[in-house]
């Protein structure tokens, strides 16, 4: 069992990006269209931007703003299914028996967008990147929680994931559309109480019981947005319970 302190927190989808607009869906959540719609990132150089994927741009948006440009913070990206579309470019270009671009490959490694925020902002502590199941959101937590024990005052925790291209809808159907999900844990930058706080619980069991958001999504709605109530994610055999700290 842990506690954890959720100081900040940022999201981004297609045509969801304020908090009105956060909070409209919130209250009846919808598809939104998609149409390959991405953050500008105007923070950045115009020669960095290029370089950055449509994944990358989505998690380093959302990411930015959450930690101070004197801070040194652990970063912890998290995807379950990470760079699809550049690796299906790659792909394509195997078929075609087309040289591959050792930058290409390069950044479409799992922890590319790790080391991008890392070199971006001059971050020069921990940058974790994981890819699990569908509890993914959740181990991203629990390393934000070791980090924070061997402490760290704060951790960017960030869980994005890309609509994949078509021929992949066959196996990847847990992507309603891109998103990500960007929270601060731990102390917030000012001082002022945190946003919420939330004490996770994991334990075993059979029932397994699906969501119709993936949880990340569900954690926006309902967590950040809604009444303040506990929580249960079920995953297999897992059963990871949230418990809101008054």
């Amino acid at each position: 069992m842990i506690d954890l302190r959720i100081a900040d927190w940022r999201a981004w989808a297609p045509g969801l990006d304020s908090s009105e607009a956060w909070q409209s869906w919130a209250n009846a959540p919808w598809t939104p269209d998609e149409h390959d719609e991405q953050p500008d990132c105007g923070f950045l150089p115009a020669m960095q931007r290029r370089r950055l994927s449509r994944m990358a741009r989505i998690a380093l948006h959302v990411a930015w703003p959450l930690c101070g440009d004197e801070e040194q913070l652990p970063f912890v990206f998290a995807s379950r299914h990470g760079e699809t579309t550049r690796t299906y470019a790659m792909l394509g270009d195997v078929a075609d028996q087309q040289p591959l671009s050792p930058t290409q490959f390069g950044l479409s490694v799992h922890n590319a967008i790790a080391g991008q925020w890392s070199i971006l902002r001059g971050q020069r502590g921990e940058a974790v990147a994981i890819a699990g199941e569908g509890d993914t959101f959740e181990h991203a937590m629990l390393e934000a929680a070791t980090l924070l024990d061997q402490g760290a005052p704060a951790v960017i925790v960030v869980i994005a994931e890309e609509r994949p291209p078509a021929p992949y809808a066959g196996w990847i159907d847990d992507i309603p559309f891109s998103y990500a999900v960007a929270l601060r844990v731990g102390a917030s930058r000012t001082g002022t109480a945190p946003a919420s706080r939330w004490q996770l619980q994991l334990i075993s069991s059979t029932n397994e019981v699906k969501t119709d958001w993936p949880f990340a999504l569900d954690f926006v709605r309902r967590a950040l947005h809604g009444p303040t109530t506990s929580l249960v994610h079920t995953w297999k055999t897992r059963q990871w319970i949230w418990q809101p700290i008054p």
